[in-house]
């Protein structure tokens, strides 16, 4: 965490992290976070989702946890997001990580987290937005595969990349052992664009900014990831 010249440690940033199952990023954003210096902490973990296997790995990390069901609100999305932003405001949060989360949002969500909302996605965008990624990266013979975090707008995946971490399509590679390979990629690049994100959250604030800008960084030179973008497109 940065320390200004007076001496007093810059704040955390807040983090909420949505998931809809067993969380795997979340966790890895919970170690990182738990680190000395990191300049962000998971506040919240929010599901839609009560079976959700990830929110007794949360609670028994102490963090708090909420379970916002679509089914109360039927097929009112707008109703189940003014729901999620009310326990959002409610927790104080600066920054949201979606990790899984298996919702499409509305662009009113969206809209009011536009700059401070992040996502992982399983490919390297803008390859391959949507389902079944890994798949696709083996059925077009493509040699490298990889993760994104990326900013979150209103069209599903095309938002302003931060990072990205590619892994080979080996030969006789299947999608389970694939998505297995990259995974381990998401779990390492999830917590450094977070990190990147929330140490100069201040841009994100900025009411002078354009909707969705995201700041201008320096190549993340990350040995373990093979392509992280020096600026946001």
């Amino acid at each position: 965490m940065d320390v200004p010249a007076g001496g007093t440690p810059a704040p955390r940033r807040r983090v909420a992290v949505l998931i809809s199952g067993r969380g795997s990023n979340m966790a890895a954003l919970l170690e990182a976070a738990a680190a000395p210096g990191f300049p962000a902490e998971v506040a919240l973990v929010l599901s839609n989702r009560a079976d959700a296997a990830g929110l007794a790995h949360a609670a028994a990390r102490g963090v708090a946890t909420a379970v916002v069901e679509s089914r109360p609100h039927g097929r009112d999305r707008a109703a189940h997001e003014r729901a999620v932003q009310s326990v959002l405001e409610a927790h104080g949060i600066e920054l949201v990580c979606l990790a899984g989360y298996m919702r499409i949002l509305t662009p009113w969500l969206v809209g009011r987290w536009a700059g401070r909302m992040l996502n992982i996605h399983p490919s390297l965008l803008p390859a391959f937005p949507g389902l079944d990624t890994h798949q696709r990266a083996i059925a077009a013979g493509c040699t490298l595969h990889g993760c994104t975090v990326h900013l979150v707008t209103e069209e599903m995946d095309a938002g302003p990349i931060l990072a990205q971490a590619a892994v080979p399509v080996l030969p006789g590679d299947d999608p389970d052992t694939l998505a297995a390979r990259v995974l381990a990629q998401e779990h390492r690049l999830y917590p450094l664009a977070l990190r990147r994100v929330a140490a100069g959250a201040g841009w994100a604030a900025d009411p002078g900014a354009a909707p969705g800008a995201a700041p201008e960084s320096d190549l993340w030179a990350d040995p373990g990831a093979a392509l992280l973008n020096p600026a946001p497109r």
